[in-house]
């Protein structure tokens, strides 16, 4: 029998109605908490990586539709804006928000982290792999201050693929950035979890 492979995109079919959503939503809300602690990693002092999947997405877009009640229309909207976030098989996604409560602290830092969105990259044993990031809007303003929220695209060579999957390797994901060199080690459970994200 052949594995059936990752669903890369969300349709209009994969949308319950709002009022079946409403019924289930607190039992999804504790269903998902796990499973996106388990995609998630810090990365130096303010960043982390929240890794997207088909099921984080479609949990995105069902509270975006629970908490704006925006009907038909919005569902077209969320589509189009999440369904860019779903690993199409040879990548890993990424959100990356940067993370500091205080505001004016928050501007100071992120007006030293120009262009970071450039610079992240997953390292397996050694090699690394470049992020490429969305380009809907332009993270980083005229005057030099970058967004607090990034998403990131991750693509795989196949033997990257295949070394990622191979047990023991060692991955870590980190900044290059003149500002922000941090670095974080993938813990073996995440990095098995994230495998499954490659079709």
């Amino acid at each position: 029998m052949t594995a059936m492979p990752n669903p890369t995109e969300i349709t209009r079919a994969d949308i319950m109605p709002l009022d079946e959503y409403v019924k289930i939503r607190a039992q999804r809300r504790k269903d998902m908490m796990p499973v996106k602690r388990e995609r998630r990693i810090e990365v130096g002092p303010h960043a982390t990586f929240y890794f997207e999947s088909f099921d984080t997405m479609w949990h995105q877009i069902h509270e975006m539709l629970y908490i704006e009640k925006g009907g038909e229309e919005q569902i077209e909207d969320e589509l189009s804006a999440y369904n860019p976030l779903i690993p199409k098989g040879r990548e890993l996604v990424a959100t990356i928000m940067f993370e500091i409560d205080d505001e004016v602290r928050r501007k100071n830092v992120l007006y030293k982290l120009a262009g970071i969105e450039e610079t992240a990259f997953i390292e397996i044993d050694g090699e690394r792999v470049m992020s490429n990031p969305e380009h809907d809007v332009d993270r980083t303003s005229e005057d030099g201050k970058s967004s607090s929220v990034h998403f990131l695209h991750f693509p795989f060579t196949d033997d990257q693929v295949a070394k990622f999957k191979k047990p023991g390797a060692k991955i870590m994901v980190g900044f290059a950035h003149g500002n922000y060199q941090h670095l974080a080690v993938m813990s073996d459970a995440m990095a098995q979890r994230l495998a499954g994200d490659f079709a």
